[in-house]
């Protein structure tokens, strides 16, 4: 009996993609290229979130490679609903894997990645999540002082020490090279989220750290295993101004949302007030730090806007609320 035919599988690895034909090839490369796995039945899967490229024949072709590894297989999937969270929503739903591991389509994992990362999962059941080092490849040499941010493009080098994240201070990993064992996943995450990821011009993210909130408010652990490595390709244009003020702006407006998740009802209304006011603080100090420089220091000017947004998140969390009051009550229907 072939092995793949199990419906149960040991690991999946999961690649949302938007128009990502001349990215995600050279994830594929490095995946069916991994080490140590003879004894591992996995699979890949390809999340296509309404690509416009040549995403699909690309897949075909890969699939066709995949023939001569016995014991993974490479699935395509569409998922018409626009943004990351709805890509790896479809994902789980489709995954076979006990173990769920995510990659961008500009992750590059090291050649044992697959294997560290389920090792990993195997020695701690109670692990709901578990991440590596990311680290930058940049295109073009980034600017001073920009390991202060380089956590906000997913880049995450913390040493050598295995580690718990400490969720309650919103200190946890990226959705991307992130794993996720799936049991963790299905009894903790709920099927509708509240953010989507970057849609729009605010480009709104936290929808990574939703998922994990939940699963640390579920009791499940969540993990840094520094023998995880992968390569993070960063294009020069995400080291430009607009785009890191856009980043800012939308890491900042999920603030408050991400903190009211496990939060008890009384503790709400301080977090309001501690959000804003602790955020003013930190803006006035930077104005003070950096007058006179704010114009030339691209990282201080990140920092304020990112720290200006937080301080406004719950009025944003707010006008959020009250148009998913709105959009549920048209939809509503009466016999």
């Amino acid at each position: 009996m072939n092995e793949l035919a199990i419906k149960e599988l040991d690991f999946t690895v999961a690649i949302p993609t938007y128009n990502g034909a001349k990215r995600f090839p050279q994830v594929l490369d490095r995946l069916l290229t991994q080490t140590g796995l003879e004894k591992i039945n996995w699979e890949i899967i390809i999340v296509d979130n309404n690509s416009s490229d040549d995403t699909f024949e690309i897949v075909q072709n890969y699939q066709e490679k995949c023939k001569s590894h016995n014991n993974v297989k490479l699935k395509y999937c569409l998922e018409t609903q626009q943004g990351i969270t709805f890509a790896r929503l479809r994902a789980v739903n489709e995954a076979k894997g006990k173990l769920i591991a995510f990659l961008d389509d500009d992750n590059l994992p090291a050649p044992d990645w697959v294997l560290q990362s389920y090792i990993f999962g195997q020695e701690h059941p109670q692990a709901g999540a578990w991440s590596g080092q990311i680290h930058g490849a940049f295109e073009v040499k980034p600017p001073e002082n920009f390991s202060r941010i380089q956590a906000f493009l997913a880049i995450r080098e913390h040493g050598q020490e295995t580690y718990l994240f400490d969720a309650d201070k919103l200190i946890l990993p990226p959705g991307a090279a992130l794993v996720i064992r799936r049991q963790a996943w299905c009894e903790s995450v709920p099927q509708q989220l509240s953010l989507k990821g970057r849609i729009g011009k605010l480009m709104i993210s936290g929808d990574d750290l939703e998922v994990l909130l939940h699963l640390h408010k579920a009791g499940w652990e969540i993990w840094y295993n520094p023998v995880m490595h992968v390569e993070h390709q960063i294009p020069h244009w995400r080291l430009e101004k607009d785009y890191l003020m856009n980043l800012a702006r939308g890491c900042g407006l999920c603030i408050f949302q991400l903190r009211l998740i496990n939060a008890k009802n009384w503790q709400k209304p301080i977090l309001f007030f501690k959000t804003i006011l602790g955020n003013l603080r930190r803006i006035l100090f930077h104005l003070i730090k950096y007058r006179g420089q704010l114009k030339n220091n691209i990282i201080a000017l990140f920092e304020i806007e990112f720290y200006l947004s937080s301080m406004l998140s719950p009025f944003y969390s707010l006008i959020y609320y009250f148009n998913q009051l709105a959009v549920s009550n048209t939809n509503t229907t009466y016999d």
